[in-house]
């Protein structure tokens, strides 16, 4: 498989980490056919659109995290080029969905075997989004997840992720909101509004997992209100792995949807990233239209 490596050198993914030369001699040595890489002076995203442009290229390998993963997605999704993972965030969710390694040489091992899979994707006014979409108090917290930078996600990090949460309650504002599906509207005064790419699995040690990446919908999740306690109750439902039923959260699929509001602009958390879009917000999926790298099946 002939393949080019975008590596994000300014990415925290390589402060601990391989260097992007270190990325490469390993890629060689497993039998890579590497192609010349884009101008590493040029920003991320350009070079993954010259990555794109490159004569013979089948799949682009991008090492990082989620939110690398995303702008990687906005420029391969729909091109039939595929995406190898080599997950080096902290956090790795696209990758533990799909199965891959969270090592180095696995990832590299599942990237030269190159069985190639469609999966969805979920669009907002034209950015993309692997996991999921967050509007509300999530979005405004991004700062709180330099905490976890290099840890595992478990209860701790959870319990601690919540008492980040209580402090925020007070002073920040619900959002007032209407959503149109179909030909419905209904007007919402939310803390939280999550849209998923697909869905989440519950089950004990299944946190933030999706059951699967091609089921061709998206799944809502609004919560009204966050009171401490309850923030508490979700954060302990998600370790456990019972969370669905928990009171005031309400959960609802679509594969399209608007969500409109009395603002400029609302804050939108993609896949960890935080930007800034101008409403209405037009959610819509995309059927398996990126093709991924992962592991043979039954591996």
């Amino acid at each position: 498989m002939r393949i080019v490596l975008v590596a994000n050198a300014a990415s925290g993914s390589f402060a601990d980490g391989p260097t992007p030369d270190a990325i490469r001699a390993r890629l060689r040595a497993a039998g890579l056919d590497l192609l010349p890489e884009p101008d590493e002076t040029l920003p991320l995203l350009e070079r993954l659109r010259a990555a794109l442009r490159t004569e013979g290229v089948a799949a682009v390998a991008v090492p990082g995290g989620d939110g690398t993963l995303n702008c990687a997605a906005g420029v391969l999704a729909g091109s039939g080029v595929a995406l190898g993972i080599l997950p080096l965030g902290t956090m790795n969710l696209m990758a533990k969905d799909l199965g891959i390694p969270l090592d180095l040489d696995g990832s590299i091992a599942v990237l030269r075997a190159g069985h190639a899979r469609a999966v969805d994707v979920g669009s907002v006014n034209g950015h993309l989004f692997l996991i999921n979409s967050v509007l509300g108090m999530p979005a405004r917290m991004v700062r709180h997840r330099e905490v976890f930078r290099g840890r595992r996600l478990g209860m701790p990090a959870l319990l601690r992720l919540a008492a980040a949460t209580l402090r925020h309650l007070g002073p920040y504002p619900r959002l007032s909101a209407v959503l149109s599906e179909g030909g419905r509207r209904t007007r919402l005064r939310v803390r939280l509004l999550a849209v998923v790419n697909n869905d989440y699995a519950e089950g004990p040690g299944k946190i933030l997992e999706r059951s699967q990446v091609d089921g061709g919908e998206l799944t809502l999740y609004i919560a009204r209100r966050l009171s401490p306690w309850r923030v508490v109750r979700l954060a302990l439902g998600f370790g456990l792995g019972r969370w669905r039923r928990l009171p005031g959260l309400e959960r609802r699929s679509a594969t399209r949807f608007a969500v409109s509001a009395r603002r400029r602009a609302l804050r939108v958390m993609n896949d960890g990233e935080v930007r800034l879009i101008a409403p209405p917000l037009r959610y819509r999926l995309m059927p398996r239209a990126l093709t991924v790298i992962v592991p043979e099946p039954g591996r």
